[in-house]
């Protein structure tokens, strides 16, 4: 049969032969695609994050992500080092898992990334001093208020969206990495964006996407300079609004993400995500781009009655 097969080739034209071999290698590749991502989505197991070190850094652990990601390193076991600038709200958190998870020890450090943060970095550095921090979650982060256009953003949002974004970031990252070059081990996971990466902009919140998009590309830097070193550095693109089965709780979340630390420079932890954007990813950026400037628009304009109505 297979004689058969290969004379029948023979007999065709030369183009049809290149066009079936093309056929097959893409649909050889995109099958191998999707086994690929059924293997690392739901049957890849997730590393021992202890074998990091014992102890986990959160930043923005008060609310949100962050508070989940705290909730479930303390779950695996890990001591955390939780930095916020509420230092009632950090009391609290740290209370809640204490109660939940009583072995865990837990040192709380107050910043404020939105203020002196060269003071807050040395806080942070003094705390962890003699500590093997091995996992570092750098969750802190703000958006808008709400949509708006880039000449409408005043002078204080600009300054907070590029220290908190980038500046805080950047410099917990130094912070922290000296003591896991010195361990060499040790794994550092920064929060994405969507907006920065999957779409090709995100209109009215131009300053917000471009930061995401420079925490990006650092990360993928920081990955191939320190793989050797023994350190896993990733980006997870996260995308958290109101809960439903395309946009997950932030503990959802969370318990998706902690099987992907120390995997791919870059990934989307809930899975869904990953459907949709791949389906983004198939249409025309112009098709993109509308849809996207329509949808903020319309936040933009929610945005603006609720701020007036606040005025009255």
């Amino acid at each position: 049969m297979a004689a058969c097969f290969i004379e029948q080739l023979k007999a065709q034209p030369s183009w049809v032969v290149l066009l079936l071999v093309f056929g097959s290698l893409s649909l050889f590749k995109i099958a191998f695609a999707l086994l690929k991502w059924v293997y690392v989505t739901f049957l890849r197991p997730a590393k021992n994050l202890k074998k990091y070190g014992s102890w986990a850094l959160v930043t923005g652990p008060t609310d949100g992500i962050g508070k989940s990601f705290a909730f479930q390193l303390a779950r695996k076991g890990l001591n955390l080092v939780l930095v916020g600038r509420n230092p009632d709200k950090l009391k609290e958190v740290s209370d809640a898992i204490q109660a939940k998870f009583g072995k865990t020890q837990i040192k709380n450090v107050v910043v404020d990334f939105a203020g002196d943060l060269s003071d807050g970095i040395k806080r942070i550095q003094e705390s962890i001093e003699g500590l093997d921090v091995g996992i570092l979650i750098n969750n802190v982060g703000i958006s808008y208020p709400y949509a708006r256009f880039f000449h409408e953003v005043d002078e204080q949002l600009l300054k907070n969206l590029i220290q908190i974004n980038i500046e805080g970031t950047t410099k917990v990252t130094q912070a922290v990495l000296p003591g896991m070059l010195k361990r060499k081990k040790g794994a550092i996971v920064n929060i994405g964006s969507g907006a920065a990466i999957v779409i090709p902009s995100d209109p009215l919140y131009a300053v917000y996407a471009a930061a995401k998009a420079y925490i990006d590309q650092f990360s993928r830097c920081l990955y191939v300079e320190y793989k050797k070193s023994g350190i896993d550095v990733q980006c997870q693109m996260a995308s958290i609004r109101r809960s439903s089965f395309f946009v997950p709780s932030t503990d959802g979340y969370a318990r998706a993400a902690m099987r992907w630390i120390g995997y791919e420079p870059r990934c989307t932890p809930y899975w869904p995500h990953s459907v949709l954007w791949g389906l983004a990813y198939s249409l025309p950026e112009s098709i993109i781009d509308a849809w996207r400037l329509n949808f903020c628009l319309g936040i933009r304009k929610k945005g603006q009655l609720k701020e007036s109505r606040k005025k009255e």
